[in-house]
């Protein structure tokens, strides 16, 4: 194994790995583990344990284990850089577990996303033993679903997780050690905690409270940048298990779609069906086409059956876990996945990964509201995560559909999301914790622009007072920072009270903060329109839903399963609203809310979405009587834009609209929409209405 501090991996990664803070430590056997505890599980159990350990010991980072404890005992604060699969995540958290440097208190270890956190766990805690299950010694916390228990020491949390628990508590009491893991991702929530963390810290040893110790780790990173921030040294962890060997086409593909599915034919076609194939796509949308292409294919080309498993955000978590369960004998897995699969989870059996080497980002642009949509080139830390994917169980391949000077070409590293997204919901955050974004510590800072918008938007629902001089929320802000939600949709939630519909709000709520429980087969576009048909309103998106899970939750539990195929309904995503719902609700009674409905009186739940929505509220353009499809302005920007084609009310144009969001792809859209009468605005945001120069006309 390569010795652990050598600066080739800095090089390789495109960065700068010549820090004068980083630590070489030599390469040297540990001790003998000590003896396993005596357990009363089955011989199976047992037997699968075993081979967890053997597996264990078989990483490049046992053989430093001792060494690197050495450093992580005698550091306040530690960047760890180390390559995909020497076991870093999770055995780190483990090595500090077993040397009690927790005690009392726990480790968390966040991720930035929700599959991770959950798959990460659950292999920590097998390898653990105790129980082999996960929410015993080791637990895993996601939006809306909790798995831990008081005996939980080991903690995976998403970014955003964490967060939400230091609004309850600033200094994270709870926690000796937090482990900022895939630091490159840089989500908002990352670059939130690493402020708040490294404040946490200062805070606890100048009060003399436990100390707490800060270990950011990641496979790429602009390892300078972070351990300036972080005032530490960085250690740099070498060594794959298993060789990785990367390979480049001869020329730019313009059509990476069909060059995914040709390679993986290629691949398909020459290689044992025991070798799993990873493919690297932009969206839900390619994910599926992808997925339908090779299901057909695989029926007219020779090789072995192929068990397709599509992999993106929009899946519940038990659709996401599906792509590591193991397949058939005699059957290949082809895992056809967004940027979702780049980081921290492991596959079983995949030794081929096939990098389109594109990406799609969401950027918010303060001054027109839009949310853009745009498919671009991967960084080249993106390209380095998702080749280590591949090789984690033996020697693994990567297929990099571009050529490696188009590689050289890629931008080093990916723009923060804090400098690109929609403020919001983090402004709110953080004003419930006593801080301004504009006086916050960020590693980068967040544009002024972006803030200022976040802050106007927060002023309009009343979260806050002032948008120049409050760092308090109000009453109202108060309560609408205890919903893991948009400010927007808690804005809905807690005056669904004024207008007697908090049943029907908290049901449109949950489907908007959801994945979609719409299936919409593009060979089956009839069918579905018309399975359809009865559940449709005349008001749009938002009360479709609604009637849709209406009926839902009037079925009978053994009917659910042919109901949603009938009407081709996402039924793990039914269920999933309905653990939100459940959620939601508790967490209006904690605000004094009283259950209320307001049955078919819909203009109620209608004039409510707008209480939340109504910066979100859109007329139609005047002079566009000639066009097929008609224009609409956003009241709030005056951004032009077009009915989305999925909507219900595509091809009718109603006066006014409210949306859910504004996008553009290849056109501006308006998406998820309900159709509102305009002297509403004047009722409900009446303050809004007139800094707008809203005016009604009959």
């Amino acid at each position: 194994m390569s010795q652990i501090g050598k600066s080739s991996q800095g090089k390789a990664n495109g960065k700068n790995s010549g820090s004068k803070k980083a630590q070489k430590v030599k390469n040297n056997q540990p001790a003998v583990s000590s003896p396993a505890k005596k357990s009363k599980l089955s011989e199976d159990r047992n037997s699968k344990l075993k081979q967890l350990q053997i597996q264990r010991m078989q990483l490049p980072i046992y053989l430093h284990k001792n060494e690197l404890m050495e450093v992580i005992e005698d550091s306040k604060s530690l960047v760890i850089v180390g390559e995909t699969g020497c076991g870093k995540t999770t055995q780190i958290p483990q090595y500090i577990d077993e040397d009690n440097l927790t005690r009392p208190g726990k480790i968390a270890i966040t991720q930035p996303r929700r599959v991770a956190a959950i798959s990460v766990a659950t292999r920590v805690a097998q390898e653990y033993g105790l129980d082999m299950t996960v929410g015993g010694h080791v637990g895993y916390s996601v939006r809306f679903e909790d798995v831990t228990s008081p005996k939980t020491k080991i903690k995976f949390l998403t970014d955003g997780m964490l967060l939400r628990e230091a609004l309850k508590d600033r200094l994270l009491c709870d926690y000796r050690v937090v482990i900022l893991d895939e630091a490159h991702e840089r989500t908002i929530h990352t670059d939130v905690l690493f402020g708040i963390v490294k404040e946490a810290q200062l805070i606890r040893e100048v009060k003399k409270l436990p100390r707490l110790k800060i270990i950011v780790m990641s496979a790429t990173m602009d390892v300078d940048h972070f351990a300036n921030y972080f005032n530490c040294q960085v250690v740099y962890l070498e060594g794959r298990t298993y060789p990785l060997n990367i390979r480049y086409t001869t020329h730019a593909q313009e059509d990476y779609q069909t060059a995914c599915i040709y390679t993986f034919f290629r691949i398909h076609q020459v290689t044992p069906p025991e070798d799993a194939v990873l493919i690297f796509l932009t969206g839900q949308e390619e994910v599926e086409h992808c997925a339908h292409q090779i299901r057909l294919l695989a029926k007219e080309v020779d090789g072995p059956p192929v068990k397709v498993c599509p992999l993106y955000a929009s899946q519940t978590g038990l659709q996401q876990m599906n792509v590591f369960n193991g397949t058939p004998t005699g059957t290949r897995k082809v895992v056809i996945s967004t940027n979702i699969a780049e980081t921290s989870i492991t596959i079983p059996g995949i030794k081929f990964v096939i990098d389109s080497g594109m990406v799609k980002v969401r950027t918010f642009c303060p001054s027109t509201g839009l949310e853009v949509l745009k498919v671009q080139r991967v960084s080249q830390e993106q390209a380095i995560q998702r080749a280590g994917r591949a090789g984690r169980d033996s020697e693994g391949f990567v297929l990099r559909l571009y050529t490696n000077e188009q590689f050289k070409r890629m931008r080093p590293s990916s723009i923060p999301e804090i400098q690109r997204a929609n403020l919001n919901s983090v402004a709110l955050q953080m004003f419930a914790l006593g801080v301004r974004m504009s006086d916050f510590d960020f590693m980068d800072s967040p544009p002024k622009n972006a803030i200022n918008a976040a802050f106007v938007q927060l002023k309009l629902l009343g979260a806050i007072d002032s948008v120049s001089e409050s760092i308090t929320l109000t009453e109202l802000g108060k309560k609408m920072v205890k919903f893991p939600l948009d400010p927007r949709f808690s804005k809905i939630l807690i005056m669904a009270d004024q207008f007697g519909c908090l049943k029907e709000a908290i049901t449109v709520v949950a489907l908007m903060s959801s994945d979609s429980i719409l299936l919409n087969p593009p060979s089956k576009k009839e069918q579905v329109q018309e399975a359809r048909e009865k559940f449709r309103s005349p008001y749009g998106d938002h009360l479709t839903l609604l009637n849709i899970y209406r009926a839902y939750e009037n079925l009978k539990k053994d009917t659910e399963k042919n109901w949603c195929q009938e009407h081709f309904l996402n039924t793990r995503n039914l269920l999933y609203v309905k653990e939100v719902r459940t959620q939601l609700t508790e967490i209006c009674k904690s605000n004094g809310q009283k259950r209320s409905s307001c049955g078919g009186h819909l203009d109620q739940l209608r004039k409510c979405l707008l209480a939340g929505l109504f910066m979100n509220f859109a007329e139609i353009h005047g002079d566009t009587t000639l066009r097929r499809e008609k224009q609409y302005l956003t009241l709030d920007k005056g951004q032009a834009a077009l009915i989305h084609p999925s909507s219900v009310l595509y091809g009718i144009q109603p006066a006014y609209l409210l949306f859910t969001e504004v996008v553009r792809t290849s056109k501006c859209y308006l998406r998820n929409l309900t159709i509102v009468e305009g002297e509403w605005l004047n009722e409900v945001a009446p303050e809004y209405a007139a800094s707008r120069n809203f005016k009604f006309n009959n």
